[in-house]
């Protein structure tokens, strides 16, 4: 029999941080100076030896780049918004990212390769070591700037569902997401990207979240080019997680604004060739936290009045959704927020609080997950190995059209 004892200690437990969320509280304060210090002891403090004036200035480098990416990226996203101080916090954070991972593999399996080789004494292979940090690292930036800022490419795929009618067969939806219109002025970029997706020929566009970083009003421009998008039968969009960093309501009515059907817990129905789909679409899973007056994710209520017979698209901003998505049975459930990871390796980081981190993938007997790269970028201004995308699901039914 459970007591008022044993309420308040199973209460206890639960609120009770786990000992990865008290090790996460340190994240902020411990990953800046890894990302700065290990770089700076692997090119310049491990035997290469370099002349003092060398030494010097790259180690004062190194600490200036730990003291002012915290600050700028504080004056840039916190209260005050300075963009001009966003886009310096957030690039710095892009190159101590990539000389970080290249300092840690490079400094260790480079290292390794030229000692089993016999390659040059200890100073030499250590300067060895220096530079090919430095050139992969400015490389990588360099071709990770040009891929962030390019148009997306097209990724295309048929995805079957055995549930969708052969009237709707060759449906063509076209998903965009995570556009992040932000610090650095993106608006002609914005227009290239909608007259890509215009090219399409889309029966269904579809928008799932994370349109800016900043207010409506204060990126309007950048995501005017938004009412430029063609559909044949709809154009939806769904919150994420950032618009309620920067007042979600305000997207929401500037979306509609634009021609969009905000999803927001709801349905619509998208009927071709006497057949027909659910399109339905939730508020991202952070909605309910925000505090902003009816937010919150409700797929029972997004479904509420849906024929349970008809097939099921859900437009939910993060992959996290899939387990209620698929205890409801829906047939595909459209996702973004991952960006593929950005910038390589962070895709392991991403796989700790996500199912997926792109691509199609199946959950329970049903449920097809689609989870998108994105189509812009977050912060750094970098992509590597992690393209950007715009994509066309061609939507296949699993029966027999009436003239075969």
């Amino acid at each position: 029999m459970e007591t008022s004892e044993t309420r308040s200690a199973g209460e206890a437990r639960k609120a009770r941080p786990s000992r990865l969320q008290r090790l996460m509280r340190y994240v902020p304060l411990i990953a800046p100076v890894l990302l700065w210090a290990v770089p700076c002891w692997v090119l310049l403090h491990t035997g290469q030896r370099w002349p003092l004036p060398v030494t010097l200035t790259g180690t004062a480098l190194f600490a200036l780049g730990l003291a002012a990416m915290p600050l700028a990226m504080v004056r840039g996203h916190g209260r005050r918004q300075r963009d001009g101080a966003a886009i310096v916090g957030d690039t710095l954070l892009g190159v101590s990212w990539v000389l970080f991972t290249w300092s840690v593999l490079l400094g260790v399996l480079l290292r390794l390769a030229l000692t089993v080789a016999g390659v040059g004494d200890g100073q030499g292979r250590a300067r060895i070591v220096t530079w090919a940090v430095l050139g992969v690292g400015a490389a990588l930036l360099t071709w990770g700037y040009a891929e962030a800022r390019r148009v997306p490419r097209v990724r295309r795929l048929d995805v079957r569902l055995p549930r969708l009618g052969a009237g709707l067969d060759g449906t063509r939806v076209v998903l965009i997401t995570d556009t992040h219109y932000g610090p650095l002025d993106r608006a002609r970029w914005s227009a290239r990207v909608c007259e890509a997706v215009n090219t399409l020929e889309a029966d269904l566009v579809c928008h799932t979240g994370d349109i800016a970083d900043g207010t409506a009003e204060r990126r309007r421009a950048q995501a005017a080019p938004l009412g430029t998008v063609r559909a044949v039968r709809a154009r939806v969009y769904v919150t994420g997680n950032h618009e309620y960093y920067s007042e979600a309501q305000g997207w929401v009515d500037l979306m509609d604004e634009l021609g969009w059907e905000p999803l927001r817990n709801r349905h619509l129905l998208l009927e071709r060739g006497g057949d027909t789909l659910v399109v339905a679409g939730v508020d991202d899973v952070t909605a309910e936290s925000s505090g902003l007056a009816g937010h919150g994710a409700h797929l029972a209520g997004a479904l509420d009045g849906a024929d349970p017979g008809l097939p099921l698209l859900l437009l939910a901003h993060q992959p996290k959704f899939i387990d209620r998505a698929a205890a409801h049975g829906i047939d595909l459930q459209l996702s973004g927020h991952t960006h593929g990871g950005q910038i390589w390796p962070f895709h392991h980081l991403v796989r700790i609080d996500q199912p997926t981190v792109a691509g199609l993938s199946r959950h329970g007997a049903r449920t097809l997950l689609y989870t998108s790269r994105g189509t812009g970028f977050w912060g750094p201004p970098f992509r590597v190995f992690a393209p950007s995308e715009i994509t066309l699901l061609v939507l296949r039914s699993g029966q027999p059209s009436a003239a075969s």
